[in-house]
């Protein structure tokens, strides 16, 4: 892969902590949620990795309806990052809700949704390692 472009970010302390960007633009406070145990008093990785995913799947669902000639311009993503025991350590699960503008039939929608996750750079990093739902509301 020859990358077009390098995110940079650092994070200090892991979940209660601070994790920022190396241009600047992104400086947050962390905190493990309440139902992990923490302050809940800043976001966490799971938040996170849940905006990226939706923002990345609404990204490639667009590209693909472009192409298909369908306009899904008022589409929203939301992404539901789950975190869990599994074994002696932790795993991650996705929903991904998908809801689609009136007027796109059921079968078109669920076909672009269907090329998207075959396109987004996120589905083919988590495919195969993590569970991901695609629900079409």
């Amino acid at each position: 892969m020859d990358a077009l472009y390098t995110a940079v970010a650092t994070a200090t302390h892991g979940r209660d902590g601070r994790a920022y960007s190396s241009d600047g633009r992104l400086d947050l406070q962390l905190a493990p949620p309440v139902e992990l145990g923490g302050s809940g008093q800043g976001t966490n990785p799971e938040q996170l990795f849940a905006a990226g995913y939706a923002a990345c799947f609404a990204s490639a669902l667009g590209v693909v309806a472009r192409q298909a000639k369908t306009d899904l311009s008022d589409a929203s993503v939301t992404g539901e990052v789950g975190i869990g025991k599994q074994g002696d350590g932790f795993a991650l699960a996705v929903t991904l809700r998908v809801e689609l503008p009136d007027g796109v039939d059921e079968e078109t929608g669920r076909k672009l949704v269907e090329q998207a996750h075959q396109v987004c750079p996120y589905s083919n990093a988590t495919r195969g390692n993590i569970p991901v739902d695609l629900v079409i509301e």
